[in-house]
């Protein structure tokens, strides 16, 4: 059997990989060992965690994890957002010139990524843009969490930004626009509820619709389902 590690950027993806993705990847051989919040600091020797919007600490950290492992069966993952990325992260101002182009663009940043940890058991993966992008999927599920009419109306303004995407990974990275940043403009009570209703919104949804819709997270996922092969 395959064992991962996966290295999230906050309690949502964490959650959602112990949920969702867990069951999933053991069906296929493969054992999601380790899910840990990445690394954002270390002081005084204690490494602090959730975040990731410092790199040195993320590399440093996912480093030390390789090192300490050396089984040529244990891979290492990432669910890390392009949103708000670390500045230092390598890559970035060469990847600026692919901004037309998202999907380019955040494979261009994990190949940096993979040649900067330089581990051939490294699996960058950075999700475009982030997290909640795979919750406008379906969003006419927060209906399970935010019931009555005016919501109704509420959800269906999230289905209408949906509509416009093919693919919601493609929902982009403002400010004040991003996929996160939109639903929390519907529904402000989702900013301090993300990391239950997030992962619920997307079990609900389906994990195979989400990889239907999402066509990064599906290539991501579907490299994983291959490790055992």
């Amino acid at each position: 059997m395959v064992r991962l590690y996966l290295f999230a950027e906050g309690q949502t993806e964490q959650t959602f990989a112990d949920n969702i993705l867990k069951q999933h990847l053991a069906n296929y051989g493969v054992f999601l060992d380790k899910i840990v919040l990445i690394a954002h600091a270390r002081k005084k020797g204690k490494v602090h965690r959730g975040g990731g919007r410092q790199y040195q600490p993320m590399k440093d950290d996912i480093q030390r994890f390789l090192k300490q492992e050396k089984s040529d069966n244990l891979f290492f993952t990432t669910m890390i957002d392009l949103y708000a990325i670390s500045p230092e992260f390598p890559g970035l101002t060469e990847a600026e010139k692919l901004r037309q182009n998202p999907l380019e663009r955040v494979q261009f940043l994990e190949n940096s990524f993979a040649q900067d940890i330089d581990d051939s058991r490294f699996i960058p993966y950075i999700q475009l843009h982030e997290y909640e992008a795979y919750l406008f999927t379906d969003p006419s599920l927060f209906e399970y969490f935010y019931e009555g009419h005016r919501n109704k109306n509420k959800i269906a303004e999230l289905k209408a930004i949906a509509d416009q995407y093919e693919n919601p990974e493609l929902i982009n990275d403002g400010q004040d626009t991003a996929p996160s940043k939109r639903i929390i403009d519907q529904f402000p009570a989702y900013k301090k509820a993300k990391v239950t209703e997030g992962s619920q919104v997307a079990e609900l949804i389906g994990l195979q619709s989400i990889r239907n819709r999402c066509s990064h997270f599906n290539a991501w996922l579907s490299k994983l389902e291959s490790l055992s092969r």
